[in-house]
């Protein structure tokens, strides 16, 4: 129970301490102590993000808060030439007919050099105004910050830890993993949400699945 202990103590610290990105830091390593690290991180980004209604406000306030660029600003890589279809029930969800538009949108949201989060986003164009919509079509603005004057919220239909440094039932005595040499090793994909978006109105207006990857976790261990 010695180890357990100390992950429990270990991931209290991190939380208490994850805004002090002017403390150098490491990459993380391939130990208990750095792999306790990295998930206490992810789930407080991920509690942070479930809490908020914007998530291009949450990572910009991430960027920031852990030093991952010199201006703490999101930017929005659209990709192009990609045209997902609309997921099943999604029409439902959004309480629109089967012959209604429905625009498709997929981007790189951006901190400095590091790609944190890549979403894609299905959205009614008649419930935005003309103006959000021409944003949308001829610029690569964030989808958060165009439709923020509709006053938002974000019901969240699931959120998916995508990797876990340790493995399920590791505070029930599960085997932990060998300590190994050198970096801990984080896939790309580390998190997924998706959620539906309502105007201040209550009216469904876009579904969004994003995924954030390796780069939410830059910074390094303490």
């Amino acid at each position: 129970m010695g180890n357990r202990n100390f992950i429990a103590a270990a991931s209290l610290a991190v939380m208490v301490t994850v805004s002090s990105p002017s403390e150098a830091r490491t990459p993380f390593t391939d130990d208990t102590a750095s792999r306790t690290q990295a998930l206490a991180l992810l789930e407080t980004l991920n509690a942070d993000l479930l809490s908020h209604p914007s998530a291009t406000l949450t990572l910009e306030r991430w960027c920031g808060d852990h030093g991952l660029a010199p201006e703490a600003k999101i930017v929005a890589h659209r990709v192009k030439g990609d045209n997902k279809l609309l997921p099943d029930n999604a029409r439902q969800a959004l309480g629109i007919s089967a012959d209604e538009p429905v625009e498709y949108r997929r981007v790189q949201l951006a901190c400095g050099k590091l790609v944190l989060s890549e979403a894609d986003n299905w959205y009614v164009p008649s419930r935005l105004t003309p103006q959000m919509n021409q944003v949308l079509d001829t610029t690569d603005q964030p989808f958060g910050k165009v439709v923020q004057p509709l006053h938002f919220r974000r019901q969240t239909i699931s959120a998916e830890l995508l990797w876990s440094p340790l493995p399920k039932g590791w505070e029930m005595d599960a085997p932990l993993p060998a300590a190994g040499k050198g970096v801990l090793a984080i896939p790309h994909e580390v998190l997924r949400h998706r959620a539906i978006l309502y105007t201040g109105a209550n009216q469904p207006f876009s579904l969004v699945v994003e995924t954030y990857t390796a780069e939410v976790l830059a910074f390094g261990r303490r």
